[in-house]
């Protein structure tokens, strides 16, 4: 509902859109992984809703990182094509099992999904510099990972970049850069299935949706700046603190919270 908004939570819903689009471009994410602990806390939204508004708003601030890392070189459009094809089909998977799982299952296996990412960037160091090298084996991991993306995506509102990201520098071993930048290109097309399929179930808030996604849209630019002067090995670090962040956030609403339904 939106009648109830006062001009203090739109520009909660401002702000939110900010960090999402800023972390959406400078760490290849969409900005979800942000956005959605951010709508449970301060837009009081429950986790389906918070899940299915954020994919409105990583649609824009997508296109427009994914556009700059493309100008500077750092798009691989056959891999993001091949991964995406796996990620449209994860997408409507992940958006089907959403109003199939109760919400605090949801919830913890959120958190759990934030942990093990989060330990894998502090494990593997990231890259700079290597492209990604196809042959039919890969291909055939690209759209597994693809489908991981886009069950994530549609089960959690995340934009799947937080399994894009990790999975491309720590399995296939390619630039930190290109890898981001390749996510944001398959976030995209996930987004868009994700979103047309909650839409079909009523549990989009489209106005908050476009009011972080036209905030997100205008931060995701200096994002992607922000990723091209930061050391890679840096950029994993503050990724997974970010992640550990959200997770510490969400296993506190959890505990003390009240159940959402």
């Amino acid at each position: 509902m939106t009648g109830g908004r006062g001009i203090r939570d739109w520009l909660s819903l401002a702000v939110i859109g900010l960090l999402g689009g800023l972390l959406s471009g400078a760490f290849g994410v969409g900005g979800g992984i942000i956005m959605v602990p951010l709508l449970i806390a301060l837009a009081r939204m429950n986790e389906r809703q918070a899940a299915s508004t954020s994919l409105v708003a990583i649609i824009p601030a997508s296109s427009v990182g994914v556009i700059t890392y493309l100008v500077q070189g750092h798009v691989d459009l056959i891999a993001g094509m091949i991964i995406a094809t796996g990620a449209v089909i994860g997408a409507v998977i992940g958006s089907r099992l959403l109003h199939r799982i109760p919400l605090m299952w949801l919830r913890w296996m959120f958190i759990a999904l934030l942990l093990v990412i989060a330990a894998r960037l502090l494990l593997v160091a990231p890259v700079r510099g290597e492209d990604l090298e196809l042959t039919w084996y890969v291909g055939i991991g690209y759209v597994a990972l693809g489908l991981i993306m886009g069950i994530a995506s549609g089960l959690f509102g995340i934009g799947g970049g937080v399994i894009a990201v990790p999975g491309l520098i720590a399995v296939f071993g390619v630039s930190d850069l290109i890898a981001k930048g390749t996510s944001l290109l398959v976030v995209i097309p996930t987004g868009i299935v994700g979103t047309l399929a909650h839409l079909r179930r009523g549990g989009v808030d489209v106005p908050a949706g476009i009011v972080v996604g036209v905030a997100a849209t205008a931060a995701s630019a200096p994002g992607v700046a922000l990723a091209l002067v930061i050391p890679p090995k840096l950029s994993g670090i503050l990724f997974a603190v970010l992640l550990l962040l959200a997770a510490i956030q969400l296993i506190i609403t959890a505990i003390v919270g009240r159940p959402r339904r």
